[in-house]
């Protein structure tokens, strides 16, 4: 496994470490290879800063014909026919309520994420190409189970959309355009996932990705360096600059904004000021919910009920003018348009 293995990055005491000699760097990548899968990815490419994984939709679409709120709030999606992925592994942020595994998490798991400088990069065409492999792998065990629809799973081993959201921050990746390229000449419509900290790169992108959410963490400069912990110092200035980009890309945009009980579940007036400046086709409110490595960042009582999360979707659908148009209970999930 290759990854980024320069001298640390300092950020407000915070020490992203570098793995050491070289027997050590092997030995970090090994283990953080095998971390990776055992959590169901598969690394792709010849420096393996890409990966693929299953979605807890896919399988349940596919097992009980339970879909993913996606499908049923953003047409063409099909929940068995997506595949979920990431171009880049590493992230500028090390958000508080993210699940995913950061370099620092645990002590033989540690690996430069930011600034990406410096890596090999994998070709596109060899990306997509291996995630739809591997992906086509990682579903053989549902063919031939006899309470999966055999057409279903035939169905799902040829996928219609490639979403970039399952790990790191995708627009890292400096390719990124020519991977959406290549997923459409494979009939993939794509979803990016973005924490808006690379606007530069959404402005230049040719072409936008079929739809484009944005996360907004928090309402204000201060409590999103808290819960986001930046790798970098103008993480607030730089999301704010995307969100006066969006009006202007042409494609489908949504507002994502995780409620994070007793963090981020105030000051409802400064949501609405974020989204009035980035004028999005929707917004979705989604819960925090307390899984993977995110359970070592927050208390277990920062995860909301469902009643929180529809409470905050009605005080922004007030100050903003949208309107609640669905709610998904098992994502904790509420649409406003």
């Amino acid at each position: 496994m290759t990854l980024n293995t320069q001298r640390p990055v300092q950020c407000k005491g915070r020490d992203v470490r570098s793995m050491g000699d070289s027997g050590s760097k092997q030995s970090q990548a090994s283990h953080v290879e095998a971390v990776y899968r055992k959590q169901g990815y598969r690394l792709l490419g010849r420096n393996q800063h890409s990966a693929v994984k299953i979605c807890r939709w896919t399988k349940e679409s596919l097992r009980a014909n339970r879909v993913c709120y996606k499908e049923l709030w953003y047409p063409p999606v099909e929940s068995h026919r997506c595949m979920q992925m990431t171009p880049y592994l590493g992230c500028n942020y090390h958000c508080r309520y993210c699940w995913r595994l950061h370099s620092g998490d645990r002590s033989k798991a540690t690996w430069r994420e930011f600034p990406f400088k410096g890596m090999k990069l994998d070709d596109p065409r060899e990306i997509v190409a291996e995630a739809v492999e591997a992906r086509r792998t990682l579903l053989v065990g549902f063919q031939g189970n006899p309470r999966v629809d055999e057409a279903r799973v035939k169905e799902a081993l040829r996928p219609t959309m490639m979403t970039m959201s399952l790990t790191g921050e995708p627009t890292l990746y400096p390719r990124i355009s020519e991977l959406i390229v290549e997923a459409g000449r494979r009939g993939m419509i794509t979803f990016l996932v973005t924490n808006g900290t690379m606007p530069e790169v959404l402005e230049a992108m040719d072409p936008l990705p079929f739809q484009l959410y944005v996360s907004v963490s928090a309402p204000d400069k201060g409590l999103h360096t808290t819960i986001t912990r930046p790798l970098l110092r103008d993480g607030w200035e730089r999301l704010n600059r995307t969100l006066r980009l969006l009006p202007s890309l042409e494609t489908r945009t949504v507002i994502r904004l995780t409620v994070i009980k007793g963090w981020n579940n105030t000051n409802h007036r400064g949501y609405a000021e974020l989204i009035g400046k980035a004028e999005p086709n929707f917004i979705e409110v989604k819960a925090y919910e307390w899984v993977g490595a995110s359970q070592k960042r927050l208390p277990k009582e920062a995860m909301p009920f469902m009643d929180d999360v529809r409470h905050f979707a009605e005080r922004i659908a007030e100050l903003t003018g949208y309107q609640i148009k669905a709610e998904y209970q098992p994502s904790g999930a509420i649409l406003l348009a």
